[in-house]
């Protein structure tokens, strides 16, 4: 699967969004290791704390459908261009990243712009 179509499942997995609070709307699009994608979107709660972003929403399914390494992640919010993740998801990217390293894609001004999980969480904690 190309980043393009990655992107656009990201895009028609944000529609999907429960964003009452914030308004924010996300969706993401895994590539496991093993060809298969995983769409995620991100749901809030009154309780903010225990909103989940789409992101670990996507790489979650793609756990529970036994992966455990993935290749890149699409990111797509209608709210804004180049929408990169929260700390958080960094480090849970990080933590499932292939042997290749890992791609994270986002639409930006000028189309499709991929950051390495390096870039965006250098020095990163790894056991």
């Amino acid at each position: 699967m190309n980043y393009e179509e990655m992107i656009k499942l990201a895009e028609e997995a944000s529609k999907q969004a429960y964003a009452p609070y914030s308004k924010f709307s996300v969706g993401a699009c895994v590539l496991a290791d093993s060809g298969n994608v995983y769409t995620g979107c991100n749901f809030e709660n009154s309780s903010f704390g225990m909103a989940i972003c789409a992101e670990r929403n996507a790489i979650g399914t793609a756990i529970a459908n036994g992966e455990r390494k993935i290749n890149a992640v699409a990111i797509f919010s209608p709210n804004m261009l180049n929408c990169t993740p929260c700390g958080a998801c960094r480090q849970v990217m990080n933590e499932f990243k292939s042997d290749n390293g890992l791609d994270i894609i986002v639409k930006g001004e000028e189309g499709i712009k991929i950051y390495t999980i390096e870039e965006l969480l250098p020095e990163s904690f790894n056991l």
